[in-house]
Order: structure tokens, then C-alpha cells, then sequence
């Protein structure tokens, strides 16, 4: 059975190719610093479920210093610059698509028909994890297909890679992270301790109110972690399960689709989402860092808002 364990080392892989591709870099002045923190990286997918938890934790203390103390480096990858870019667009037009567009296209047919897939009374795939390993599986095909199409090597798709990953630096690992603490908060019971104060504060006869709460919840305590997927575990044990589903009878798939929709009101409006808010900033070279977040809020506050009303229709009539 094709499981997560494959995905992990083709991250691992990918990582790693990039940690050595900075160590032979000699126009960053920091390449060792830089091949060392993505080297880690790469390591935590390879062989982070052989190292245990103890070798875990210091190995993503030792990326901490390495980025926050000392500091990551940008290089110059061997990659193709503005002018070529723009030149090979011109040649390529709508062509360009063909590989951007194969990832959702594979990750969704992969979605579909990998759990239906048996060999030997045996599933190809794990059922649990069709998702991210159809996911894998559209970049391994828009690799193959832009080297097809684009008539690059190999090597080009690593070097700019990591290109991308130096402009992004650490923020790249900041949805990982932050979907990281969200299961820890929720181990630890904060979902229980929001639920205490929500049942104290909301009125036992309000329905719209434990919906509002639960959908301004899921945008702030996003906006508070820079990640939705962070907040829907916290908020969803506080206050979805226990008010919206099991006081008032509310469906849980539409109150679970909606309320993370409304989690994704609050990703627009913090720069905590860094690596959707802070780093186009960076990439176009806008001179204001919040430049983004300025441009999404009132969108952010009309789809909280109709979000909030069309669970409250919804979630009850199911």
C-alpha cells in the first residue's frame, strides 16, 4: 500500500537537492548556513520517524537558530533571468498553463479514483491520505510535462526552486508549523476551555449567536495563528461540536465547510499568514509590507459576514 511515507521522502528528496544545491553555491555568503537549515528540513521528512521525538525537537531548535539568530543567505541559483522569462512566455503563450493547471487536475482525478483502486484485496493507496499522495503525484507529472513542453533540464526545475525558497526563507515552513500547533492546542484543551466561556457567554436559546461566534472565532483565532487549519480543530471542539451540532441538532459537514471558509476570512487580513500576505509583497517589491492585507480586508469582512448568515440558513435545515 502506497502510504504518507512517500510523500515524506519525495519531500526529503526535493529538500534535500536544494540544501545541496546551496551548499555549491559560493555567491551566498551564508551557503553552509543555508544548506544546513533546508539539510534539517529534509532530514525531519526522511527520517524524522526514526530519530524519535527528543532528536525531533533539536533538530527544529537547531533550525530555529540557524534562521532566527543567525540568519539565511540568498544566492544566485543557475536559473534563467527576467528577460528570458519574459521571452520564453512569448514563444510559449497559453502553453505556459498546460503545467500550472496539471497539478489540480491530477490531485482532483487522483482524489476520485485512487480509493476505488484495489490489488489483491488490498487498497493501491491509503484510503486515509488519496489526497496528498494524488497531490505528490501532479507535481512528479507537471515536472515530467514541463520538461516536455518548456524544454528545460532537470537541474532548472531544482535551481529555481530553491531560488523561490531563498526569496521565501523560513515562512515557507510557516503553514507546517502553524498546523502543527494547532493540534497541540487542541490536545491541550484549549478547545475545551473556549468552549467554557462561549457556553457561559452565549444564551442557551440563541442559535444565530453560537453561529456568529463560532464563524467570528474561526477568523480571529486565524488571523491570531496565520493558519485556518490551526484554528478549526480549537474551534470546532469549543464551539462547533458542542453548540452548533450537539445543543441545536446543526448538520456538522456544512457547519465544517463554512466555518472554515470563515477561518479563511481571517488568513486575508494578518500578516501571520505571512507566506500569502507578507511574501507577494516581497517578490513584487512593494514598498508597503501591508500593502496586500489593506486590499483584502473589506473582502475579508463581506464574506465573513455572508458566511455567518448562510450557515445560520443552512446548518439547521439539513
Amino acid at each position: 500500500m502506497i502510504g504518507l511515507g512517500v510523500v515524506y521522502v519525495f519531500a526529503g528528496l526535493v529538500i534535500g537537492a536544494t540544501a545541496l544545491a546551496s551548499a555549491f553555491d559560493r555567491s551566498n555568503k551564508k551557503r553552509w548556513i543555508n544548506a544546513a537549515f533546508w539539510g534539517l528540513f529534509a532530514a525531519s521528512f526522511l527520517v524524522g520517524d526514526l530519530i524519535g521525538d527528543f532528536f525531533n525537537g533539536v533538530l527544529v531548535l537547531t533550525m530555529v537558530v540557524l534562521a532566527g539568530v543567525i540568519g539565511l543567505g540568498y544566492g544566485r541559483p543557475a536559473t534563467s533571468d527576467a528577460a528570458e522569462r519574459r521571452q520564453s512566455a512569448q514563444r510559449l503563450g497559453n502553453k505556459l498553463f498546460l503545467v500550472a493547471l496539471t497539478i489540480p487536475f491530477v490531485t482532483l482525478i487522483g482524489s476520485l479514483t485512487f480509493k476505488s483502486i484495489v490489488i489483491g484485496g488490498r487498497s493501491l493507496v491509503d484510503p486515509a491520505q488519496t489526497t496528498l499522495i494524488a497531490f505528490a503525484l501532479s507535481i512528479v507529472v507537471a515536472l515530467a510535462l514541463a520538461r516536455i513542453v518548456l524544454k528545460q533540464k532537470l537541474p532548472a526545475a531544482i535551481e529555481e526552486g530553491r531560488r523561490l525558497l531563498d526569496l521565501l526563507g523560513w515562512a515557507s515552513l510557516l503553514p507546517q508549523m502553524l498546523a502543527a500547533l494547532g493540534a497541540v492546542f487542541a490536545l491541550a484543551g484549549l478547545g475545551d476551555a473556549v468552549g467554557d466561556l462561549a457556553v457561559q457567554a452565549i444564551p442557551a436559546d440563541n442559535r444565530f449567536a453560537a453561529v456568529a461566534a463560532y464563524t467570528i472565532g474561526m477568523a480571529v483565532f486565524t488571523a491570531i495563528m496565520g493558519n485556518a487549519f490551526a484554528a478549526f480543530p480549537v474551534m470546532t471542539a469549543g464551539i462547533g461540536l458542542p453548540l452548533i451540532v450537539m445543543r441545536y441538532g446543526g448538520d456538522p459537514t456544512i457547519m465544517s465547510a463554512i466555518g472554515m471558509l470563515s477561518g479563511f476570512c481571517g488568513t486575508l487580513t494578518t500578516p501571520m499568514a505571512a507566506n500569502f500576505n507578507l511574501v507577494p509583497v516581497a517578490l513584487l517589491g512593494i514598498e508597503d509590507r501591508y500593502a496586500v492585507i489593506k486590499a483584502q480586508i473589506p473582502t475579508a469582512i463581506v464574506l465573513l459576514t455572508v458566511n455567518t448568515v448562510l450557515m445560520y440558513a443552512l446548518v439547521f435545515r439539513f
